[in-house]
Parts: C-alpha cells; structure tokens; sequence
C-alpha cells in the first residue's frame, strides 16, 4: 500500500519502513560489538615453567650524600633512645606531608649523631650503617638494636594507571609490578607491551622501554627499580582512536534509529 503526504514531490511507501527498521538494528548491532585486542602480562610465559635469573634482589644499595636517613635505636636504656630518635619521631609526627627529617648525610658524606659525633656513612650499606652505629654506641647504650632506612627514596608512577603517585622506597628495591599494584594496576587504555622507565644517571638520564607481555622482563636488570626512577604508562592510541569510532558509530546508529521511529509514527498517523 502506497500513499501521498500532501506536501509537493513527497511520496512515501510502507514497503520502505521494514527494510529501513532492519538496517538501522543492523549499525546498532555491529556498532555495538567491537574485538579488543588481546593485552596481557606474560603473554608468551609457557605454562608451569621455571625462569633462571642472574637478577639479585638482595642487592643492597650505598648511603649517598642529601640522603635522608631513619635511625631507630632501641635498647635497655629507654630513656636514652629517646635522644637518640627524636629525629625519626619526628619525620613519623610530621603533619601535611612536610619534608622528612630523619639524619641528613652532609655533603662530607658524614651524618651527626648524639655521643658518637660525625659519622661517616656515605659508600656504606643500611646493613654496614647498621652494624658500625651498633658497636660504637655499645659504651653508652646496653644491648643496642638498630635500623636504618631511607626517607627520600622514592618512585615516580605517572600515565594510565589508577592512582598516579609518588611512592615511598624505605628499603633497597622495588620491581615494576609492585610498583603498578601499588598504584592500582594499569587502566585499560595503558600499553602493556610499552612501559617507559626514566632514570636519572651521573651523566644523563637513561630511557628504557619494558614489555610487560614478554616474560623477558623477570630477566631484565630494569625489572627492579632504583630510587628517583619514574615509570610512564603510555596510552594505548589504538583504542583510544577505536572507543572514538564506536561513540561515533552509536551516535549515527540512534540519530538513524530516532529517523525511523520518527517515520514509523509518522506511517502510523497517516493511515
């Protein structure tokens, strides 16, 4: 059945409405379904496999100068510890994130400490830092337990991840993975196989590319990060550029499904 809307060189027909309803479900649908490329860690890691590292993760790192050093004493002298860590107490009193005290290591290399006077750490492990501090201050103090760590080792996490941040590195090392777990895990527009790791060196700062896919990494000498190293998660422009196509495609997809409610009230009206 055909008819005329009264308006000049229009013609309509209802044999136009079926076929029109079919094409507009069709780009609904298809605009819809999108296949996502596979992204994921260790892609190529076989299954129930064993990976032969020469990567030390007890290597333990050197006391620098301007480190900021936490130095707890606890002994049988209570009342003399606390001279000793009014320091350290300090930095974890410390309200709206200010800089952290602790025992600066001057630009001699050396750190001033209550009784012993300048000591010498630069050059020295937290565990050699350790064990001299332990034996020079045995005179004044009974049973003397002490620890050392960092306070401004840090790492930089910036890019598509949940949570960009600076993250605290009190101890020697930490991997890549600790650090994405840290910051939330990587979003899902962030590049896997593309991970940018940015180290400042004596003479220059270094650019690494990791690929998080590749089971590779676990031997990488990257795979640990060193203090002042700042992890940059890239954007996947693939799907960036695919997530626009398809917003594109439903906007079309609705704006033709709107047309053809629109001529399908219209034929209703008409009849």
């Amino acid at each position: 059945m055909s008819f005329y809307i009264h308006q000049p060189g229009f013609y309509y027909s209802k044999k136009f409405v079926f076929p029109l309803f079919i094409c507009v479900f069709a780009v609904l649908f298809f605009a819809s379904c999108t296949t996502p490329k596979n992204a994921y860690y260790f892609k190529t890691l076989p299954r129930d496999t064993t990976i032969n590292t020469t990567i030390n993760r007890s290597l333990e790192s050197v006391i620098r100068k301007s480190d900021q050093l936490a130095i707890n004493i606890s002994s049988l002298n209570p009342e003399e510890d606390k001279v000793y860590n009014a320091a350290t107490l300090s930095v974890s009193g410390a309200v709206g994130g200010g800089a952290p005290n602790g025992y600066l290591v001057d630009m001699n290399g050396n750190i001033q400490l209550h009784r012993l006077g300048n000591l010498h750490a630069e050059g020295m492990t937290r565990r050699e830092l350790k064990n001299k501090i332990e034996t020079d201050i045995k005179p004044y103090l009974k049973d003397p337990v002490v620890t050392v760590r960092y306070l401004n080792h840090r790492v930089t996490v910036i890019g598509e991840v949940a949570k960009p941040q600076v993250i605290s590195m009190p101890e020697e090392q930490l991997s890549v993975l600790e650090v994405l777990g840290a910051s939330g895990d990587m979003t899902l527009l962030g590049k896997k196989d593309n991970i940018l790791i940015i180290r400042e060196t004596e003479t220059g700062k270094q650019f690494k590319r990791l690929n998080l896919e590749d089971h590779s990494i676990f031997t990488s000498e990257w795979y640990y990060l060193k203090p002042d190293d700042v992890v940059y998660i890239e954007p996947n422009d693939k799907i960036i550029k695919d997530e626009k196509r398809q917003r594109t495609q439903q906007t079309v997809a609705l704006a033709m499904s709107g047309l053809s409610l629109a001529i399908i009230i219209l034929n209703s009206l008409l009849k």
